[in-house]
């Protein structure tokens, strides 16, 4: 089944793609590979969902803050490659996790991203990924998430 097919299968609602808050793109080709710049987890409605892991969330909801960011990274992929079954696979994960110095769970965190990307592009959608904890992130968002993609055209 295609990616396409998949969103509308699972019923994802995508946020609008987001715009560049300073000097630089959101995603970035390079030959076959389409390079996603740090995304946070934008609804729907504009908003970012906000708070530190630890402390203002618990691990069920910092995942539910890592599947946001997924949304809004594959709204940026639709917006650049026209659809999202230009994606061949997900080579590399960065997933930054807001969170409190004693928190050590940041690996189930981004699962919520991981997970739907292996629900979007099946196996294609499982790469390498690190998992990493920051003292803070712009605009206090609970996750930042950036992703290496090949693509075809």
């Amino acid at each position: 089944m295609s990616a396409e097919a998949r969103i509308i299968e699972l019923k994802l609602e995508l946020p609008k793609a987001p715009k560049p808050v300073a000097t630089y793109k959101t995603a970035v080709r390079y030959g076959n590979l389409l390079y996603v710049s740090g995304h946070g987890p934008l609804k729907t409605d504009g908003t970012q969902i906000k708070g530190r892991v630890g402390e203002d969330l618990d691990i069920a909801a910092g995942q539910l803050a890592a599947r946001q960011t997924g949304l809004a990274i594959l709204a940026t992929l639709r917006e650049n490659l026209g659809s999202l079954d230009k994606v061949v696979r997900l080579i590399k994960t960065l997933g930054m996790v807001n969170s409190t110095a004693d928190f050590n769970e940041h690996p189930k965190v981004i699962n919520g991203y991981s997970d739907l990307m292996a629900e979007v592009f099946g196996e294609a959608g499982i790469g390498a990924r690190s998992a990493v904890g920051m003292g803070s992130l712009p605009g206090q968002i609970a996750v930042e998430i950036e992703a290496i993609f090949e693509i075809k055209d």
